[in-house]
């Protein structure tokens, strides 16, 4: 736990209740989505720690949705623990955004459905999707959502980045244009699509988007691993809550210690080295259950086994094992000489906050 004298002082208006539409929110801290990662394991793992105000799913195409493409169907997979729960959708057809939505809300898979405006990824712009569509300021990306808004009796909410380049920061006029059609949240993340990952977080960007709304939530996004980052962020964009992506694959307990700072004005603590084992142990058994088969857990495993071992501080051959991964009892093999014993000499709860997690850029991206 960080000493008092470090720890920012807490936004009052951060304790006081937020809804997004009609959906009251525990926490002012969403998890966002992250695609290939965000799943139903981890949401719900992460849920069960708590302070987690609202999960949203991997993007999905609703395209496929509308098709019924049987992986589609898997990424749709969800709890009544891990609610409310915002299905993340993304495609340039009004028609198919809509029916999708519907065929969403009325399966109860969605207390609300959110739209990509902020996936950079080359396969996702190339259809009119994702960021692409920050470009089209004419009227066709605000009638595409207002379309989606009328067709579902549930909150409809927009994640976007701040434009296509610098020259082109075109989320102000979204978020005020989104607001008049019936959008009930906006999450902007604070670069442009010409930037990916790199280069630093524009807080300015993201309060010129605030300060263009009337009534509606703006959730900041973009960088948000400690109390620092947030209260930084919160001070200088003035948004009223914050999504969090890779600070959370990082930190899991970030939720919780957020809403901790935001009602007591002390995060408390991190996990220890055990309660981060545990929480492994947990998350490779939920990805097993997830896909049904073994081997396939064990796949989607590896890109994440990186992230444990630095943040346990395991040795590299472990890494090297863990990412080759194909099941179970290969996997207790190899954590048992680390799993119920002490932690390593010099590991303290500071090592995962301070953890740069890099996510690959490509076809598995933070939006």
């Amino acid at each position: 736990m960080l000493k008092d004298s470090a720890i920012p002082a807490p936004p009052a208006f951060y304790r006081e209740p937020l809804s997004v539409g009609t959906l009251r929110l525990g926490s002012r801290f969403n998890l966002a989505p992250l695609a290939g990662y965000t799943n139903l394991p981890f949401r719900l793992s992460v849920r069960e720690l708590g302070g987690v105000g609202l999960c949203t799913t991997d993007l999905v195409n609703a395209r496929a949705i509308v098709q019924g493409v049987a992986k589609t169907m898997e990424l749709l997979a969800t709890d009544l623990a891990e609610r409310p729960l915002f299905v993340q959708i993304f495609g340039a057809n009004v028609h198919e955004m809509t029916i999708a939505a519907k065929w969403l809300v009325e399966r109860n898979l969605a207390d609300g459905i959110d739209i990509n405006m902020g996936c950079p990824v080359r396969k996702v712009v190339k259809t009119g999707g994702g960021s692409s569509m920050t470009c089209d300021t004419s009227g066709a990306t605000v009638e595409l959502v207002r379309k989606v808004v009328e067709a579902v009796p549930v909150p409809v909410s927009v994640k976007m980045r701040l434009g296509w380049d610098s020259d082109n920061l075109t989320a102000p006029f979204f978020a005020r244009e989104f607001e008049k059609v019936g959008v009930a949240a906006v999450t902007i993340h604070g670069r442009t699509r010409a930037q990916g990952f790199s280069g630093d977080v524009n807080h300015e960007g993201i309060r010129r988007v605030v300060e263009a709304v009337e009534k509606i939530p703006i959730f900041g996004n973009g960088d948000v691993r400690t109390i620092s980052d947030a209260a930084r962020m919160i001070e200088e964009t003035g948004c009223h809550g914050i999504a969090i992506g890779r600070g959370a694959l990082a930190d899991p307990w970030i939720f919780r210690q957020f809403n901790n700072w935001v009602h007591t004005g002390n995060p408390g603590p991190r996990g220890t080295y055990a309660e981060r084992m545990a929480f492994m142990r947990l998350h490779v058994r939920r990805l097993v259950e997830w896909k049904g088969n073994e081997k396939y857990g064990c796949i989607q495993f590896r890109k994440i086994a990186t992230w444990y071992t630095r943040a346990l501080r395991l040795p590299k051959r472990v890494q090297q094992r863990l990412v080759l991964l194909s099941e179970l009892r290969e996997f207790e093999e190899i954590i048992a000489p680390f799993a119920d014993g002490p932690a390593p000499e010099g590991w303290s709860e500071y090592d995962a906050q301070q953890a740069r997690v890099a996510v690959p850029a490509g076809p598995i991206s933070h939006w």
